[in-house]
C-alpha cells in the first residue's frame, strides 16, 4: 500500500503535527506500507482563483505544485491529512490546498482510497477539525477509517508525543493499512457519499439545462 501524507504546518515534520503523524506512519510501515510525506509551507500551493478551469479543462492553470500533489493522491491507496489547530480550524496552508481540490470533490476522484487525519493543538478543540477533514475525504470519494489528535502545547525541539497518543497513533496507522487490505465498508460513509453523488448529478443537470437555454436564446432571432 502506498500512503501519501500531507502536512499543513510551517514546522513540517519537526513540529508537533509532524511528530504525531510520524507515529501513525510507523504503524502503517509495520504493516508493510510505503509512505511519502508532503509538507505545505505556504508557498508551494497558491490560493484558488475561482476561475472554474479545473471543472472545464480538468486541470488548474496555476503554475505551482498542486497538480503534481493531486496526481500523487490519485496514485496512492491511502491519504493522511495532518494539521495543527489554528483558531479552531485547519491551518491556512491546508485550507488553501483543500480549496484547490474542487475538481476532486465534484468527480469524487479518490474513490476506492482510504484515509485518516491527524490534528494537534495547544489547548484542545480538535474534534470539529477531525469532522471537517473526514467530511472532505468522504465527499472526495475516500473512506476515512481513523483519526488521532493530541494536545501537545507549544512546538519545540524537546516536545514529545504523549505516550497514550503515541500508542493511538501507531494503532491508527495499522488500522488504515488493514482497512485498505480488507476493503472495509462503513454504512455512514456510504450514506454521505451517496447523498453527495446525487447532489453532484443534480448540479450537472442544472448546468446542462442552463447551457441549453443559453444556446436556444442566442440562436433565436
Amino acid at each position: 500500500m502506498k500512503i501519501l501524507s500531507i502536512i499543513g504546518s510551517p514546522h513540517g515534520e519537526r513540529g508537533n503535527t509532524g511528530k504525531l503523524l510520524g507515529e501513525v506512519l510507523k504503524g502503517a510501515e509495520s504493516e508493510g506500507a510505503a509512505c511519502e510525506t508532503i509538507v505545505l509551507r505556504g508557498d508551494s500551493v497558491k490560493p484558488c482563483l475561482g476561475c472554474d478551469q479545473c471543472h472545464k479543462k480538468g486541470r488548474c492553470p496555476q503554475k505551482d505544485e498542486f497538480e503534481s500533489i493531486k496526481e500523487k493522491m490519485i496514485a496512492a491507496g491511502g491519504i493522511i491529512l495532518a494539521t495543527p489547530n489554528y483558531i479552531f480550524n485547519v491551518s491556512g496552508q491546508l485550507k488553501v490546498f483543500i480549496d484547490r481540490c474542487s475538481s476532486l470533490i465534484h468527480c469524487m476522484a479518490l474513490d476506492g482510497k482510504y484515509g485518516a487525519c491527524v490534528v494537534t493543538s495547544g489547548g484542545g478543540h480538535e474534534w470539529p477539525i477531525v469532522q471537517y477533514l473526514n467530511h472532505f475525504l468522504m465527499v472526495s470519494g475516500a473512506v476515512p477509517v481513523d483519526a488521532v489528535w493530541a494536545v501537545m502545547g507549544p512546538t519545540g525541539p524537546d516536545t514529545q508525543v504523549p505516550e497514550k497518543n503515541r500508542e493511538q497513533a501507531f494503532s491508527s496507522g495499522r488500522t488504515l493499512v488493514r482497512a485498505w487490505e480488507e476493503k472495509r465498508r462503513f454504512a455512514m460513509v456510504e450514506k454521505v457519499q451517496e447523498e453527495h453523488r446525487k447532489r453532484m448529478q443534480e448540479l450537472i443537470n442544472w448546468c446542462l439545462s442552463i447551457n441549453r437555454e443559453f444556446r436556444v436564446s442566442v440562436a433565436t432571432p
